[in-house]
């Protein structure tokens, strides 16, 4: 080589275009952040699907069939503005039913979903406010499930997202949809539920209790007999365990005991005064109407398929259910099947026996008094032995069903749970079959939109507030036909105003007769102008009236402090309506889209 450089060494070194050079791709990567909001985006997503129909015109439309309730939580909804706003009492209102009034601890005000929500109502009105209500409360729910089983009782993922798809759109919750805010918004039970059990191994339990008692006392204010359920539910859950497996009692029950016991304490000194106000303040009643304590599910309800479903048939659900409000069982053939499949196959496992002892149970009680099959009465329930038990005789029975789907919920998330930790060959397959049994048990009772009918605008004459001309602080506005249960029309003039005017009668519960500690019914004390305009909208036929009758109907007016009477034009019968109103109190005035009888010089105490 003779001292020659090596071939190549005397060259410079080759240059390298960096902007040509390959960038690694970034995968996209499923973090657990990531994933939880996917399927919080999935939950609202649906949610927004079921009440897409209300959200085209939540003024203008209501839910089908019975209009009623979302009138009154819309009434409650408005008195929540005037607690923030000017202070009102919380728990009692002369707004409605005047001068009687009406104890809204006794009808579920839900302040603790109006309070937070008083911007939203008064920048958009109850009615959006209520329909926002309603898909939080379903997306909510479902929501606040997964992450706790997500947390803390499943691995797979799509085990949490199965449990908790069906806590928030279980046919029972697309019932409620329609008419019930405060029970679908269950979005605080699954962690009342993880906090029960951390009592039960909790070092801290003092603090757990406290803890504890923080979200009873929020649920409180959302549904009591929703937080009844789930006191109860907890509470045959833990016995089931302890029967089966009876060491684990002594490790568990002082923490328990000093935990609930702290909870018992600062729950009950933050509600003492509303329970008073509740069980023994103005307007209070006990029990419930006698209609209701028999309201039962039919055994074939938990065959069938809920109205607001894919597979559902209001026809079909006319006997299984009190009513369309009340559809609380309605898993439909496959998933009942499906469920008991579950228990069968994962039936070592001292939990799913726990929660079939508890699901059945409660499915036992909400069949109600009377036990039937296909609307054929077969025998006396368990139900009648316990429905005058203080508490339970203002309890729904078929709203036990509730309890039940969420046991099949979570039943649900532990058989896909399982599925997906085997480890043998066959696990695709296994897999396969789980996500197709899925398919097909929730597929039939998929949530649809919930079916809706218009209802009238709330007359010009009050949002344009012609009324305030009449109508003084101690006086009322009188709806024609007066409010009542099947008339809640008047109920959303006020709220529309934000109560700024009292009204007679409405929807509500009190007690018989006006009598604190009676009985409750549906509606204050009977009303002869309230029953006599009620038959007249009804028929359309106008009645002759005698001089008896007038006196009669005027001592009513001048008990309700009446400044004005108002019939909108476009009120059904409202011709009828109108030639008995001026039989009455004499002949009224057309101004805007109303007919007005100023009737202050009749209803003048002083007169």
């Amino acid at each position: 080589m003779n001292g020659a450089p090596p071939v190549g060494l005397d060259e410079a070194p080759p240059t390298v275009d960096v902007a040509a050079a390959p960038t690694p791709v970034r995968r996209f990567r499923w973090t657990r952040r990531r994933r939880d909001l996917a399927v919080y985006a999935l939950f609202l997503l649906a949610a927004l699907w079921v009440t897409s129909r209300i959200w085209l015109d939540p003024a203008g439309r209501v839910a089908a069939l019975y209009s009623s309730d979302p009138a009154q939580v819309q009434f409650f909804l408005a008195h929540s503005v005037r607690v923030v706003l000017h202070g009102d009492f919380p728990f009692y209102t002369d707004q409605f039913n005047y001068p009687d009034g009406v104890n809204l601890m006794a009808n579920t005000a839900i302040l603790a979903l109006g309070i937070p929500m008083v911007p939203v109502t008064l920048l958009f009105g109850p009615a959006v406010t209520f329909v926002v209500l309603v898909t939080l409360g379903l997306a909510g729910t479902a929501a606040a499930w997964y992450h706790v089983l997500s947390r803390h009782l499943v691995r797979a993922p799509l085990a949490a997202a199965v449990g908790g798809w069906f806590c928030g759109f279980a046919p029972a919750m697309l019932s409620h949809a329609s008419w019930h805010p405060n029970i679908i918004s269950q979005f605080l039970l699954p962690f009342i539920v993880w906090r029960v059990l951390v009592l039960t191994r909790s070092r801290r339990p003092v603090r757990d209790g406290l803890l504890l008692a923080v979200l009873v006392t929020v649920q409180a204010f959302v549904n009591e007999e929703i937080l009844l359920f789930t006191a109860l539910a907890c509470g045959v859950f833990l016995l089931a365990v302890v029967v089966q497996e009876p060491a684990r009692l002594a490790s568990a029950w002082r923490p328990l005991a000093i935990g609930l016991s702290s909870c018992a304490v600062l729950a009950g000194a933050l509600l003492a005064y509303p329970l008073y106000v509740q069980f023994a303040g103005p307007m209070a009643y006990h029990g419930l109407s006698d209609a209701v304590p028999d309201y039962g599910n039919d055994i074939a309800a938990f065959f069938a398929q809920g109205s607001p479903t894919l597979g559902g048939n209001q026809r079909a659900n006319v006997n299984l259910a009190p009513n369309y409000s009340e559809e609380n069982a309605f898993f439909g053939w496959s998933l009942a099947l499906l469920a008991i499949g579950v228990v069968g196959w994962l039936r070592r496992e001292p939990v799913v026996r726990a929660l079939a002892a508890t699901g059945v149970l409660f499915a036992v009680l909400s069949l109600g008094e009377r036990i039937s099959w296909w609307d054929r009465e077969l025998f006396p329930g368990p139900w009648e032995l316990l429905v005058k038990l203080p508490l339970l005789d203002a309890v729904v029975p078929t709203r036990f069903g509730m309890i039940t789907s969420v046991v099949v919920a979570l039943l649900l998330a532990l058989a896909v749970d399982r599925a997906w930790a085997l480890r043998h060959a066959e696990r695709r397959t296994v897999r396969t079959l789980t996500v197709a049994g899925l398919v097909l048990a929730l597929l039939p009772i998929a949530p649809m939109p919930l079916p809706v009918v218009s209802r009238p605008p709330v007359p010009d004459f009050i949002t344009a507030d012609r009324w305030r001309a009449y109508v003084g602080p101690d006086q009322t506005l009188v709806p024609i036909p007066v409010p009542s249960m099947g008339n809640t029309n008047g109920m959303r003039w006020a709220a529309a105003t934000n109560l700024d005017f009292k009204i007679p009668g409405g929807y509500f519960l009190a007690p018989r007769n006006a009598t604190t500690g009676d009985p409750g019914r549906f509606g204050g004390r009977p009303s002869g102008v309230g029953q006599l305009l009620e038959e007249v909208a009804t028929t359309g036929r106008t009645p002759q009236l005698d001089d008896r009758e007038r006196r009669r109907s005027l001592d009513e007016l001048r008990h309700w402090r009446a400044a004005i009477l108002v019939l909108p034009l476009r009120q059904p019968n409202a011709e009828p309506l109108r030639r008995t109103v001026e039989q009455l109190v004499g002949p009224g005035r057309q101004e805007l889209d109303v007919w007005v009888w100023d009737v202050r010089a009749l209803t003048d105490r002083t007169a």
